[in-house]
Protein backbone atom coordinates (compact mmCIF):
# COMPACT_ATOMS: atom_id res chain seq x y z
CA UNK A 1 0.00 0.00 0.00
CA UNK A 2 2.82 2.38 0.92
CA UNK A 3 4.56 1.55 -2.35
CA UNK A 4 1.33 2.32 -4.27
CA UNK A 5 0.92 5.70 -2.52
CA UNK A 6 4.53 6.58 -3.26
CA UNK A 7 3.98 5.85 -6.95
CA UNK A 8 0.88 8.06 -6.96
CA UNK A 9 2.79 10.92 -5.32
CA UNK A 10 5.61 10.67 -7.86
CA UNK A 11 3.11 10.54 -10.71
CA UNK A 12 1.29 13.61 -9.41
CA UNK A 13 4.58 15.48 -9.06
CA UNK A 14 5.56 14.58 -12.61
CA UNK A 15 2.19 15.74 -13.94
CA UNK A 16 2.46 18.99 -12.00
CA UNK A 17 5.95 19.62 -13.32
CA UNK A 18 4.81 18.87 -16.86
CA UNK A 19 1.85 21.24 -16.47
CA UNK A 20 4.15 24.04 -15.25
CA UNK A 21 6.52 23.61 -18.15
CA UNK A 22 3.68 23.71 -20.64
CA UNK A 23 1.55 26.53 -19.21
CA UNK A 24 0.60 28.68 -22.17
CA UNK A 25 1.96 32.18 -22.46
CA UNK A 26 -0.97 34.52 -21.79
CA UNK A 27 -2.06 37.05 -24.38
CA UNK A 28 -0.53 39.77 -22.21
CA UNK A 29 2.70 38.78 -20.50
CA UNK A 30 5.34 40.42 -18.32
CA UNK A 31 8.90 39.60 -19.38
CA UNK A 32 11.73 39.78 -16.85
CA UNK A 33 15.43 39.06 -17.35
CA UNK A 34 17.36 37.34 -14.57
CA UNK A 35 20.89 38.41 -15.52
CA UNK A 36 22.92 36.08 -13.33
CA UNK A 37 20.77 33.09 -14.30
CA UNK A 38 20.88 33.94 -18.01
CA UNK A 39 17.13 33.40 -18.39
CA UNK A 40 14.00 35.21 -19.48
CA UNK A 41 11.11 34.72 -17.06
CA UNK A 42 7.64 34.83 -18.61
CA UNK A 43 5.16 36.03 -15.99
CA UNK A 44 1.37 35.90 -15.94
CA UNK A 45 0.51 39.51 -14.97
CA UNK A 46 -2.82 38.44 -13.45
CA UNK A 47 -1.62 35.67 -11.15
CA UNK A 48 1.89 37.18 -10.84
CA UNK A 49 3.32 33.70 -11.30
CA UNK A 50 6.32 32.74 -13.42
CA UNK A 51 5.02 30.29 -16.02
CA UNK A 52 8.24 29.65 -17.94
CA UNK A 53 11.96 30.34 -17.88
CA UNK A 54 13.83 30.39 -21.19
CA UNK A 55 17.65 30.56 -21.53
CA UNK A 56 18.91 33.72 -23.23
CA UNK A 57 22.69 33.44 -23.09
CA UNK A 58 25.33 35.33 -21.16
CA UNK A 59 24.67 38.54 -19.21
CA UNK A 60 21.30 39.59 -20.68
CA UNK A 61 20.50 43.18 -19.66
CA UNK A 62 17.53 44.55 -21.60
CA UNK A 63 14.57 42.87 -23.26
CA UNK A 64 11.92 43.94 -25.75
CA UNK A 65 8.97 42.22 -27.41
CA UNK A 66 7.94 42.37 -31.05
CA UNK A 67 4.80 44.33 -31.85
CA UNK A 68 2.82 41.10 -32.37
CA UNK A 69 3.90 39.83 -28.95
CA UNK A 70 5.23 36.54 -30.30
CA UNK A 71 8.99 37.14 -30.09
CA UNK A 72 11.34 38.61 -27.50
CA UNK A 73 14.85 39.96 -27.97
CA UNK A 74 17.43 40.32 -25.18
CA UNK A 75 20.78 42.11 -25.37
CA UNK A 76 23.84 40.09 -24.33
CA UNK A 77 25.91 42.90 -22.91
CA UNK A 78 28.98 41.82 -20.95
CA UNK A 79 30.28 45.38 -20.80
CA UNK A 80 31.34 45.04 -24.44
CA UNK A 81 32.48 41.42 -24.29
CA UNK A 82 29.46 40.05 -26.19
CA UNK A 83 27.87 40.91 -29.52
CA UNK A 84 24.59 39.02 -29.76
CA UNK A 85 20.86 39.49 -29.33
CA UNK A 86 19.14 36.47 -27.83
CA UNK A 87 15.82 35.60 -29.47
CA UNK A 88 12.89 33.82 -27.79
CA UNK A 89 9.71 32.34 -29.25
CA UNK A 90 7.21 33.45 -26.61
CA UNK A 91 4.47 31.12 -27.86
CA UNK A 92 6.64 28.00 -27.84
CA UNK A 93 8.60 29.33 -24.82
CA UNK A 94 11.82 28.32 -26.54
CA UNK A 95 15.08 29.97 -27.60
CA UNK A 96 15.68 30.71 -31.27
CA UNK A 97 19.07 31.23 -32.97
CA UNK A 98 20.70 34.42 -31.67
CA UNK A 99 21.45 37.47 -33.80
CA UNK A 100 25.19 37.96 -34.42
CA UNK A 101 25.96 41.70 -34.44
CA UNK A 102 29.54 41.24 -35.62
CA UNK A 103 31.73 44.17 -34.55
CA UNK A 104 28.81 45.92 -32.82
CA UNK A 105 29.85 44.78 -29.36
CA UNK A 106 28.23 45.57 -26.05
CA UNK A 107 24.56 45.72 -27.13
CA UNK A 108 22.43 47.11 -24.33
CA UNK A 109 19.40 49.37 -24.82
CA UNK A 110 16.56 47.97 -26.93
CA UNK A 111 13.27 49.06 -28.39
CA UNK A 112 10.98 47.65 -31.09
CA UNK A 113 9.56 50.18 -33.56
CA UNK A 114 8.44 49.88 -37.18
CA UNK A 115 8.94 46.13 -37.26
CA UNK A 116 12.61 46.41 -36.30
CA UNK A 117 14.78 45.95 -33.21
CA UNK A 118 16.71 49.14 -32.42
CA UNK A 119 19.74 48.73 -30.18
CA UNK A 120 22.76 50.49 -28.72
CA UNK A 121 26.27 49.06 -29.03
CA UNK A 122 28.41 50.56 -26.27
CA UNK A 123 31.81 49.26 -27.29
CA UNK A 124 31.24 50.43 -30.87
CA UNK A 125 29.89 53.85 -29.82
CA UNK A 126 26.98 53.21 -32.14
CA UNK A 127 23.31 52.46 -32.54
CA UNK A 128 21.66 50.25 -35.11
CA UNK A 129 18.55 48.41 -36.23
CA UNK A 130 17.96 44.74 -36.96
CA UNK A 131 15.31 43.62 -39.44
CA UNK A 132 13.76 40.27 -38.40
CA UNK A 133 12.37 39.76 -41.92
CA UNK A 134 15.67 40.01 -43.78
CA UNK A 135 17.54 38.74 -40.70
CA UNK A 136 20.26 41.34 -40.94
CA UNK A 137 21.43 44.56 -39.35
CA UNK A 138 20.17 47.07 -41.91
CA UNK A 139 21.32 50.37 -40.40
CA UNK A 140 24.16 51.65 -38.20
CA UNK A 141 25.01 55.14 -36.95
CA UNK A 142 27.96 56.16 -34.82
CA UNK A 143 27.31 58.50 -31.91
CA UNK A 144 30.91 59.35 -31.02
CA UNK A 145 29.87 59.21 -27.38
CA UNK A 146 31.16 56.99 -24.60
CA UNK A 147 28.85 54.21 -23.38
CA UNK A 148 25.80 54.90 -25.52
CA UNK A 149 23.51 52.93 -23.24
CA UNK A 150 19.73 53.35 -23.53
CA UNK A 151 17.63 54.13 -26.62
CA UNK A 152 14.23 55.57 -27.51
CA UNK A 153 12.81 55.73 -31.05
CA UNK A 154 9.76 57.76 -32.06
CA UNK A 155 6.83 55.86 -33.60
CA UNK A 156 7.52 57.45 -37.01
CA UNK A 157 11.23 56.55 -36.71
CA UNK A 158 12.24 60.15 -37.41
CA UNK A 159 13.82 60.81 -34.00
CA UNK A 160 16.15 58.72 -31.84
CA UNK A 161 17.29 59.58 -28.32
CA UNK A 162 20.12 57.95 -26.37
CA UNK A 163 21.91 58.45 -23.09
CA UNK A 164 25.70 58.28 -23.11
CA UNK A 165 26.78 57.32 -19.60
CA UNK A 166 30.51 58.06 -19.50
CA UNK A 167 30.21 61.19 -21.64
CA UNK A 168 27.43 62.55 -19.42
CA UNK A 169 25.34 63.47 -22.45
CA UNK A 170 22.04 62.89 -24.21
CA UNK A 171 21.93 62.56 -28.01
CA UNK A 172 18.92 63.75 -30.00
CA UNK A 173 19.25 62.28 -33.49
CA UNK A 174 16.83 63.29 -36.24
CA UNK A 175 16.37 62.14 -39.81
CA UNK A 176 16.77 64.71 -42.58
CA UNK A 177 15.86 64.56 -46.28
CA UNK A 178 19.50 64.16 -47.27
CA UNK A 179 19.14 65.62 -50.77
CA UNK A 180 22.66 66.77 -51.60
CA UNK A 181 24.16 68.85 -54.44
CA UNK A 182 23.53 67.28 -57.81
CA UNK A 183 21.37 64.57 -56.29
CA UNK A 184 17.88 65.99 -56.67
CA UNK A 185 16.63 63.89 -59.60
CA UNK A 186 17.25 62.95 -63.24
CA UNK A 187 19.37 65.23 -65.47
CA UNK A 188 17.50 67.93 -67.48
CA UNK A 189 16.60 67.19 -71.13
CA UNK A 190 19.10 68.43 -73.78
CA UNK A 191 18.41 71.78 -75.46
CA UNK A 192 16.37 71.85 -78.69
CA UNK A 193 18.40 70.67 -81.68
CA UNK A 194 20.96 68.96 -79.48
CA UNK A 195 19.18 65.65 -79.09
CA UNK A 196 21.75 63.87 -81.26
CA UNK A 197 24.71 65.29 -79.37
CA UNK A 198 26.67 63.14 -76.98
CA UNK A 199 24.54 62.84 -73.85
CA UNK A 200 26.01 64.42 -70.72
CA UNK A 201 27.55 62.20 -68.13
CA UNK A 202 25.11 61.36 -65.40
CA UNK A 203 25.53 63.22 -62.14
CA UNK A 204 25.93 61.58 -58.75
CA UNK A 205 23.01 59.41 -57.67
CA UNK A 206 20.43 60.91 -55.30
CA UNK A 207 21.46 60.71 -51.67
CA UNK A 208 19.42 58.79 -49.17
CA UNK A 209 18.21 60.11 -45.84
CA UNK A 210 20.78 61.57 -43.47
CA UNK A 211 20.80 62.11 -39.73
CA UNK A 212 21.66 65.11 -37.58
CA UNK A 213 22.81 64.66 -33.99
CA UNK A 214 22.55 67.22 -31.20
CA UNK A 215 24.66 66.26 -28.20
CA UNK A 216 23.44 67.84 -24.96
CA UNK A 217 25.56 67.89 -21.81
CA UNK A 218 23.52 66.79 -18.83
CA UNK A 219 25.15 65.33 -15.71
CA UNK A 220 27.71 62.72 -14.76
CA UNK A 221 26.60 59.14 -15.26
CA UNK A 222 23.49 59.89 -17.33
CA UNK A 223 21.83 56.52 -17.83
CA UNK A 224 18.13 56.00 -17.20
CA UNK A 225 15.86 58.38 -19.09
CA UNK A 226 12.39 58.77 -20.51
CA UNK A 227 10.52 61.03 -22.90
CA UNK A 228 7.39 62.68 -21.54
CA UNK A 229 4.18 61.31 -23.08
CA UNK A 230 3.61 64.61 -24.92
CA UNK A 231 7.11 64.38 -26.43
CA UNK A 232 8.15 67.83 -25.20
CA UNK A 233 10.67 66.88 -22.52
CA UNK A 234 13.44 64.38 -21.87
CA UNK A 235 14.22 63.54 -18.24
CA UNK A 236 17.65 61.99 -17.70
CA UNK A 237 18.82 60.57 -14.36
CA UNK A 238 22.47 61.34 -13.57
CA UNK A 239 23.71 58.49 -11.37
CA UNK A 240 26.93 60.11 -10.18
CA UNK A 241 25.42 63.51 -9.44
CA UNK A 242 22.12 62.28 -8.01
CA UNK A 243 20.25 64.80 -10.17
CA UNK A 244 17.63 64.81 -12.93
CA UNK A 245 18.32 66.86 -16.07
CA UNK A 246 15.18 68.10 -17.83
CA UNK A 247 15.68 68.83 -21.54
CA UNK A 248 13.31 70.94 -23.63
CA UNK A 249 13.22 68.99 -26.89
CA UNK A 250 12.37 71.99 -29.08
CA UNK A 251 15.13 74.15 -27.57
CA UNK A 252 17.66 71.30 -27.46
CA UNK A 253 18.89 72.38 -24.04
CA UNK A 254 18.65 71.58 -20.34
CA UNK A 255 16.04 73.89 -18.82
CA UNK A 256 16.20 72.58 -15.27
CA UNK A 257 18.36 70.37 -13.08
CA UNK A 258 16.45 68.79 -10.21
CA UNK A 259 18.38 67.93 -7.04
CA UNK A 260 16.51 64.68 -6.54
CA UNK A 261 19.11 62.87 -4.39
CA UNK A 262 19.03 59.75 -6.59
CA UNK A 263 22.69 58.76 -6.42
CA UNK A 264 23.22 55.48 -8.25
CA UNK A 265 20.09 56.11 -10.32
CA UNK A 266 19.50 53.29 -12.77
CA UNK A 267 16.19 53.87 -14.58
CA UNK A 268 13.61 56.65 -14.91
CA UNK A 269 10.10 56.13 -16.25
CA UNK A 270 7.02 58.32 -16.55
CA UNK A 271 3.62 56.98 -15.63
CA UNK A 272 1.41 56.63 -18.69
CA UNK A 273 -0.47 59.86 -17.89
CA UNK A 274 2.82 61.74 -17.52
CA UNK A 275 1.98 63.00 -14.03
CA UNK A 276 4.69 61.13 -12.16
CA UNK A 277 8.25 59.98 -12.80
CA UNK A 278 9.67 56.95 -10.98
CA UNK A 279 13.42 56.64 -10.49
CA UNK A 280 15.14 53.45 -9.34
CA UNK A 281 18.60 53.25 -7.82
CA UNK A 282 20.99 50.44 -7.09
CA UNK A 283 22.53 52.66 -4.43
CA UNK A 284 19.60 52.74 -2.03
CA UNK A 285 16.45 50.98 -0.83
CA UNK A 286 13.83 53.28 -2.35
CA UNK A 287 12.11 54.15 -5.61
CA UNK A 288 11.84 57.94 -5.81
CA UNK A 289 8.57 59.45 -7.08
CA UNK A 290 8.64 62.96 -8.57
CA UNK A 291 5.57 64.95 -9.53
CA UNK A 292 6.17 66.09 -13.10
CA UNK A 293 4.30 69.39 -12.87
CA UNK A 294 6.07 70.66 -9.74
CA UNK A 295 9.37 68.76 -10.16
CA UNK A 296 9.11 67.88 -6.48
CA UNK A 297 9.76 64.54 -4.80
CA UNK A 298 6.48 63.41 -3.30
CA UNK A 299 7.44 59.97 -1.99
CA UNK A 300 10.21 57.43 -1.61
CA UNK A 301 8.88 53.88 -1.78
CA UNK A 302 10.88 51.19 0.05
CA UNK A 303 11.35 48.22 -2.30
CA UNK A 304 14.39 46.33 -0.99
CA UNK A 305 18.15 46.71 -1.16
CA UNK A 306 18.24 48.35 -4.59
CA UNK A 307 16.37 48.46 -7.90
CA UNK A 308 16.99 48.60 -11.63
CA UNK A 309 14.41 48.12 -14.43
CA UNK A 310 11.02 49.86 -14.30
CA UNK A 311 7.97 49.08 -16.43
CA UNK A 312 4.49 50.59 -16.41
CA UNK A 313 1.60 48.15 -16.78
CA UNK A 314 -0.31 49.35 -19.87
CA UNK A 315 -3.60 47.94 -18.57
CA UNK A 316 -3.57 48.74 -14.86
CA UNK A 317 -2.41 51.51 -12.55
CA UNK A 318 0.70 49.75 -11.39
CA UNK A 319 4.44 49.66 -12.00
CA UNK A 320 6.87 46.75 -11.98
CA UNK A 321 10.32 47.36 -10.49
CA UNK A 322 13.18 44.86 -10.74
CA UNK A 323 14.86 44.62 -7.34
CA UNK A 324 18.16 43.16 -8.48
CA UNK A 325 19.89 42.43 -5.12
CA UNK A 326 16.75 40.74 -3.77
CA UNK A 327 15.81 38.53 -6.71
CA UNK A 328 12.23 39.76 -7.09
CA UNK A 329 10.09 42.25 -8.97
CA UNK A 330 8.16 44.64 -6.75
CA UNK A 331 4.63 45.57 -7.85
CA UNK A 332 3.75 49.17 -7.00
CA UNK A 333 0.19 50.47 -6.91
CA UNK A 334 0.29 53.89 -8.55
CA UNK A 335 -2.67 55.18 -6.55
CA UNK A 336 -1.36 54.34 -3.08
CA UNK A 337 2.32 54.46 -4.15
CA UNK A 338 2.97 51.33 -2.11
CA UNK A 339 4.33 47.86 -2.84
CA UNK A 340 1.42 45.42 -3.09
CA UNK A 341 3.21 42.24 -4.21
CA UNK A 342 6.58 40.69 -5.00
CA UNK A 343 7.30 38.27 -7.85
CA UNK A 344 10.20 35.90 -7.21
CA UNK A 345 12.27 35.83 -10.40
CA UNK A 346 15.78 34.52 -9.78
CA UNK A 347 19.25 35.98 -9.58
CA UNK A 348 19.72 39.65 -10.44
CA UNK A 349 16.49 40.65 -12.24
CA UNK A 350 16.86 43.76 -14.39
CA UNK A 351 15.35 44.36 -17.84
CA UNK A 352 11.54 44.32 -18.14
CA UNK A 353 9.18 44.32 -21.11
CA UNK A 354 5.51 43.83 -21.93
CA UNK A 355 4.33 41.44 -24.64
CA UNK A 356 0.79 41.66 -26.06
CA UNK A 357 0.09 38.88 -28.54
CA UNK A 358 -2.05 39.72 -31.56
Amino acid sequence: MRHFLAVLILLAAAIGSHAFQHSETPKDALLVLAKADGVLAIVDPTSLQVIARVPVGHDPHEVVASSDGKTAYASNYGGGAYNTLAVVDLVAQAPLPPVDLGPLRGPHGLTFVGGKVWFTAEAAKAIGSYDPVSKRVDWILGTGQNRTHMIWVSPDMQRIITTNVSSGTVSIIEKTSGAGPGGGGPPPPPPAGMQNANPPRPGPPPRGPDWNQDVIRVGNGSEGFDVSPDGKEIWAANAQDGTISIIDVSKRQVVQTVAADVHGANRLKFTLDGKLALISTLGGPDVTVIEAATRKTIKRIPVGRGAAGILMDPGRSRAFVACSPDGYVAVIDLHSLAVTAKIQIGKDPDGLAWASRR
